[in-house]
C-alpha cells in the first residue's frame, strides 16, 4: 500500500507497506529545485515509525544542502526501510522497493546507505532505472566520501592549527567501516597519528589489516571515544553524536568526519563554536559520495569526479573564513550558503 503526505519539515513523504514480506519503506523528498532528488537507501532497526520519519526528513534536507554546496544538479531525498527481524527473501524485498521508487516517476533516485549494499542496488535495478551504486555503473561512493573528508581535514587543520601538512596530527576516528577505514589508510599515509574505535570488532580488525603499521594505532573503546585528547575528532558512523552528553567530554580542536547529521540539534553547533572547536559541517565535508553517484552515471570521468571532490576543501575554507570574520558558527554559515542557492 502506497501513501503520500506532506511533512512539517518541508518534505513530501511517500510510504509503502507490505506486511507479507516485512517491507515498510519511507521516501522523503525535500527539494527538486536543482534536479531529481538523490539520496541513499538506509535499512536499519528503528525504535518507531516516528523515529524513522524523523531520520528520513533530516537526511533528505541534508542531501538538498549537500547537493547545493557541492554544485551538482540534484535535489535532496532519502529513503529509510524499517528493517524486518528477518528477510524472507531479500532479493524480492529490494525488487519491490525498486517498484516503489519507480512509482515516483524519476523524482527520486536511490543509492547505497547504511544497511544496504551493491547487491541490493542490483535487485532494485530490476524494477527501476532510478538507482545508482549498482555493480555495473562504476560508482564507488565510499572512496570519494573518504577523499572529501580527507580534504576537509586538511582545510580544517590549516585554518585552526595553521599547518600545511598532517604529519603527527592526532586524529580520532569513530567508526572505521567503508569510509572511516579508507580515511584511516589515507591519514596513515600522510603521517597522522591515529586512534580508532568501532562497535564491531570485525570491522575494527579489518581496518587494522589494511594499515601498514597497525601496532602504532591506538584502539579506543566506543564509550571512551569522546574524551580522548586529540587534534581532530572524526565521526564516521551514525549521526546525532554531538549532543549534550558528548559535548562536555570532547577534548579536540576540530570536528571533521563523514557521519550525516552529526549535530543532535543546531544549538550543539553553536556550543562547538563557543568552545573554540572548529566544526566542518557534515553535509559539506561528506559530499564526495554524492558527487560520485551523481556524476559517474552521467559519463563524467573519475579524474573529474576526484577534482570536484577535492573542491570540498575549498568550500570549507570559505566557510571557516566567514565563520571567523562574522563570528558565526560554521554550520550556520553553511546553512546560509545552501539556502541562498535553494531558496533565492
Amino acid at each position: 500500500m502506497n501513501n503520500t503526505v506532506t511533512h512539517a519539515n518541508s518534505c513530501t513523504l511517500h510510504t509503502h507497506n507490505n506486511p507479507h514480506n516485512g517491507l515498510f519503506a519511507i521516501i522523503a523528498i525535500h527539494s527538486t529545485k536543482l534536479g531529481p532528488a538523490l539520496g541513499g537507501c538506509r535499512c536499519i532497526d528503528y525504535p518507531s515509525t516516528e523515529y524513522a520519519i524523523e531520520d528520513a526528513t533530516r537526511l533528505a534536507k541534508g542531501m538538498s544542502y549537500k547537493a547545493a554546496l557541492a554544485g551538482i544538479s540534484h535535489g535532496g531525498g532519502k529513503s529509510v526501510l524499517i528493517r524486518p527481524k528477518e528477510f524472507k527473501d531479500r532479493h524480492a524485498y529490494f525488487e519491490e522497493f525498486g517498484e516503489f521508487v519507480e512509482s515516483l516517476g524519476g523524482s527520486y533516485i536511490t543509492s547505497v546507505d547504511s544497511g544496504t549494499n551493491i547487491a541490493d542496488m542490483d535487485d532494485i535495478s530490476h524494477s527501476t532505472t532510478h538507482v545508482c551504486g549498482t555493480r555495473h555503473d562504476g560508482c564507488t561512493p565510499s572512496i570519494y566520501t573518504a577523499m572529501g573528508v580527507l580534504e576537509g581535514i586538511k582545510a580544517a587543520v590549516k585554518a585552526k592549527l595553521h599547518r600545511q601538512d598532517l604529519e603527527g596530527i592526532h586524529v580520532v576516528i569513530q567508526g572505521v567501516g567503508n569510509v572511516g577505514g579508507a580515511l584511516a589508510i589515507s591519514l596513515e599515509r600522510l603521517g597522522a597519528k591515529l586512534s580508532i574505535s568501532d562497535i564491531s570488532d570485525t570491522t575494527l580488525d579489518h581496518c587494522l589489516q589494511q594499515l601498514k603499521h597497525p601496532g602504532s594505532v591506538n584502539i579506543i573503546a566506543p564509550d571512551d571515544i569522546y574524551n580522548v585528547p586529540c587534534d581532530v575528532f572524526s565521526p564516521c558512523g551514525l549521526g546525532g553524536i554531538i549532543n549534550q552528553q558528548s559535548l562536555p567530554q570532547l577534548d579536540c580542536k576540530i570536528v571533521a568526519g563523514s557521519a550525516n547529521n552529526q549535530l543532535s540539534n543546531d544549538s550543539d553547533g553553536l556550543h562547538l563554536h563557543e568552545r573554540g572547536i572548529l566544526y566542518a559541517p557534515d553535509y559539506v565535508i561528506n559530499a564526495g559520495g554524492l558527487i560520485d553517484v551523481s556524476l559517474i552515471p552521467q559519463g563524467v570521468s573519475e579524474q573529474d569526479v576526484a577534482l570536484k571532490t577535492k573542491n570540498i576543501g575549498t568550500t570549507l575554507e570559505e566557510i571557516f573564513v566567514r565563520s571567523e570574520k562574522e563570528s558565526k558558527a560554521c554550520h550556520a554559515i553553511a546553512n546560509e550558503m545552501a539556502e541562498n542557492i535553494l531558496y533565492h
